[in-house]
């Protein structure tokens, strides 16, 4: 088809979001004739969303940016289930103390990027737990089971993959994507939505619940994917040698998040900053042509504006004034990130070794003796040779803590508990 005439979908295509999708060119007329209710689901098997789920909830601020009304489905139901996509194991399952703190835990996040109400446009938060936990296991077999053909269902990647690993695919989870096709039609009866988005991983069940909801109530409903997001260097989005970088500002302090979008790879700058800041379009162009001196400029740009988003302007400027004060000046900010020791430890020494793992600057001992012995680390600035040198109380130097970084950018304050 041709470039498409509505906001939506031409912000989706310019900014490089859009995979596939189930019928563009009615897509693109729906979204010119009245405002579209689209949605994306979460399941609740964390306390945070991370980075890998932040281009989904880009979407959803930019339905709502393009005068479209998005809608939060957390998986309360689901995550019971639990989701065989891109998965080799089952889900440990969660009891529903579990699901009910992880899911409020997310819901700070959405609070960050949409604007909730009654308004035509309002971001809407339900929960599938609403009507899952309440059907009748007979019933709905004989009302939308028999929509199914296993023949079809076995040739999904989220099952044929696992089962030509030969790991066990159990009878529970081979359920979820007709839970998730049945999420689309329910959602489409309440709340007049007709749009399903998600990663790649979920087109097969996105098209299940396009297809279901029009053999159950004749609905046209229209499915749309995002490609899956890795950096230029192939590693998976959203991972660190440390773990994680999650969205909870409690789980990765706003100056982390800033330090992690900072330190992009340069092949990635333009892509990410199209993806995950607001910038106008002309204005990316132009950062992305820079290089050099100019080209760390523009990442401190996609870092800023990307934390604005998450933790709010006031918190990514200070993040960035941080960064400024500690690698610019050669000072340090006292809001770097920190840990605690107690001080009856510290008291006695800590080897250098087991420092570096208590600052979160290695994942373990081994780890953090290699970055020794290769000259990554620095106490206090100064860099460090023997890695059982002992550091203390006496060291408590730079804001009453002892600074310990490794290589230029990581930093970590210890203080005596």
């Amino acid at each position: 088809m041709s470039a498409p005439k509505s906001a939506f979908l031409a912000a989706m295509i310019d900014r490089g979001f859009m995979h596939q999708c189930t019928d563009l060119e009615g897509l693109d007329a729906a979204a010119m004739k009245g405002v579209v209710t689209g949605y994306i689901g979460f399941d609740c098997t964390a306390p945070s969303l991370h980075v890998g789920s932040l281009v989904q909830i880009m979407i959803l601020r930019w339905m709502q940016q393009t005068g479209h009304r998005p809608i939060v489905l957390m998986g309360g139901g689901t995550t019971k289930v639990g989701d065989p996509s891109g998965k080799d194991e089952s889900r440990r399952l969660l009891t529903d103390d579990d699901i009910a703190g992880n899911m409020a835990g997310i819901k700070q996040v959405f609070a960050k990027f949409l604007k909730f109400g009654n308004g035509p446009t309002d971001a809407v938060m339900v929960n599938n737990a609403d009507w899952l936990d309440k059907l009748a296991y007979i019933p709905f077999l004989r009302e939308v089971g028999r929509h199914f053909s296993i023949n079809r269902m076995l040739s999904f990647d989220s099952v044929k993959l696992r089962l030509e690993r030969e790991q066990p695919l159990t009878f529970l989870e081979f359920n979820y994507m007709i839970l998730q096709a049945y999420d689309f039609v329910e959602l489409a009866r309440r709340q007049d939505c007709v749009l399903q988005m998600g990663g790649s991983d979920q087109w097969g069940n996105i098209v299940n619940g396009v297809e279901l909801g029009r053999r159950i109530d004749d609905r046209a409903l229209y499915g749309l994917t995002t490609p899956l997001i890795t950096l230029a260097s192939g590693a998976k989005m959203g991972k660190t040698a440390q773990g994680a970088v999650w969205l909870n500002a409690d789980q990765c302090s706003p100056y982390d998040y800033w330090q992690f979008w900072r330190n992009t790879e340069d092949a990635d700058v333009g892509r990410f900053l199209r993806l995950f800041t607001e910038l106008p379009l002309d204005e990316i162009a132009r950062l992305e042509r820079l290089d050099g001196a100019g080209l760390n400029e523009a990442k401190k740009v996609l870092a800023t504006e990307a934390t604005a988003l998450a933790h709010g302007r006031d918190a990514a400027m200070q993040a960035a004034e941080t960064a400024r004060v500690t690698f610019e000046q050669g000072g340090t900010a006292s809001d770097l990130p920190s840990v605690s020791l107690p001080r009856a430890k510290l008291a006695e020494g800590v080897p250098a070794f087991e420092l570096v793992v208590a600052a979160k600057l290695a994942a373990s001992n081994g780890e953090a003796r290699r970055l020794i012995r290769s000259g990554g680390i620095k106490v206090n600035d100064q860099a460090v040779g023997d890695e059982t040198a002992k550091f203390g109380l006496e060291h408590l130097v730079v804001d009453d803590a002892i600074k310990v970084s490794a290589g230029r950018k990581r930093h970590t304050l210890v203080r005596a508990g």
